[in-house]
C-alpha cells in the first residue's frame, strides 16, 4: 500500500494555496464584508441591550402573540425571559440573539432566492446539491479556520462560520416549498392572465409560506447550535460560558448555561412555528 499513501492527492496543499491566494488578493473584499457583517451585529445589539430588559421581553411577547394569536405561547416566552433574567444571563443572551438573528438576516437573504431559483430551475439543484450536502457534513470547526484566516477573532467570524453550516436549510426547504406547489394552482393562475412573477407572488409563495417559515425555524435552530462552537474563535454569547465551564471541569455552570441555550432554543422554535392549514 506504500504506493498509494506515496502518491498522495494533494488536497490539504491545494486548499492551503486556494487560501493564501484569497488572502493575498481579496483583502478588499474581506475587510469590507467584515465591516458591513461588523455594522449589522452593532446595530442589532445596541437594539437588544439598549433598552430595559423587561422592554425587550414584551415585544417578544407582542411579536409572539401577532404570530401565534394564542396566550399560550406568550406565555412560555414570558417565564422563559424571566429564567433568563433569574439566572443572570440576559448579556450572553442578547448576544446570543444577536448571533441568530444576523445569521436569521444573512441565511434568508441568500437562501430564500437561491431556493426559489433552484425550484424552477431543476438542473441547477441537481448541481447544487452535493456542495449543499458537503456544507452540511463538513465539520464545523473546519469553517473556523478560514474564518480566523480572513477575519481574526470575534463575532464577524462566529457569524461567518455559522451562516456557511446553516445556509443549506433554507434553500432546501424553500426549494421543497415552491416545487411542491401544484400544478393545477400554477395552471389556473396562468389561465387568468398571471404572469411568471405574479404567478411566483400570488401561488407559489403562499403555498410554500410554512416551508420557508419552517426554513427560518431551522436557520435559527442550527445557529444556537453554533454558539459554542462560535465561542473558540471569540464570540460572545451563551457559548462563552459553557466553553469556560468545560475549561474549569464546572458541572454548576456548564448546566446552567446549556440549560439556558435550551430555554432560548425552545422559545424561539415556539415563536416562529407554523403550520398549514387545512
Amino acid at each position: 500500500m506504500e504506493w498509494l499513501t506515496d502518491n498522495k492527492i494533494p488536497v490539504g496543499r491545494s486548499a492551503r494555496a486556494v487560501f493564501d491566494w484569497m488572502q493575498d488578493n481579496l483583502v478588499w473584499f474581506f475587510d469590507g464584508l467584515s465591516d458591513l457583517l461588523e455594522a449589522l451585529i452593532d446595530a442589532i445589539l445596541w437594539a437588544l441591550q439598549t433598552p430595559h430588559p423587561l422592554i425587550i421581553v414584551a415585544l417578544f411577547v407582542a411579536l409572539t402573540w401577532v404570530l401565534q394569536r394564542s396566550w399560550k405561547p406568550c406565555l412560555l416566552i414570558f417565564m422563559g425571559f424571566l429564567f433568563i433574567l433569574n439566572q443572570g444571563y440576559w448579556e450572553e443572551t442578547t448576544e446570543s440573539l444577536t448571533l441568530v438573528l444576523s445569521a436569521c438576516l444573512v441565511c434568508m437573504a441568500i437562501g430564500v432566492p437561491i431556493g426559489i431559483a433552484a425550484a424552477h430551475r431543476p438542473r441547477l439543484y441537481a448541481f447544487m446539491r452535493p456542495v449543499l450536502d458537503l456544507m452540511q457534513t463538513l465539520p464545523t470547526f473546519v469553517y473556523l479556520i478560514p474564518a480566523i484566516v480572513f477575519f481574526g477573532i470575534g463575532m464577524v467570524p462566529g457569524l461567518l462560520a455559522t451562516v456557511i453550516f446553516v445556509v443549506p436549510a433554507p434553500i432546501r426547504l424553500t426549494y421543497l416549498g415552491v416545487s411542491a406547489t401544484p400544478a393545477a394552482l400554477r395552471e389556473a393562475a396562468q389561465a387568468f392572465g398571471g404572469t411568471q412573477r405574479q404567478v411566483l407572488w400570488k401561488v407559489e409563495l403562499p403555498y410554500a409560506f410554512p416551508q420557508i417559515m419552517a426554513g427560518l425555524n431551522q436557520t435559527i435552530m442550527l445557529s444556537l447550535s453554533m454558539v459554542v462552537i462560535a465561542a473558540l474563535v471569540g464570540a460572545d454569547g451563551l457559548g462563552v460560558p459553557v466553553v469556560r465551564a468545560l475549561n474549569q471541569v464546572n458541572t454548576a455552570l456548564g448546566f446552567e448555561s446549556g440549560l439556558v441555550i435550551v430555554v432560548v432554543a425552545i422559545m424561539l422554535d415556539r415563536m416562529l412555528r407554523v403550520e398549514r392549514k387545512s
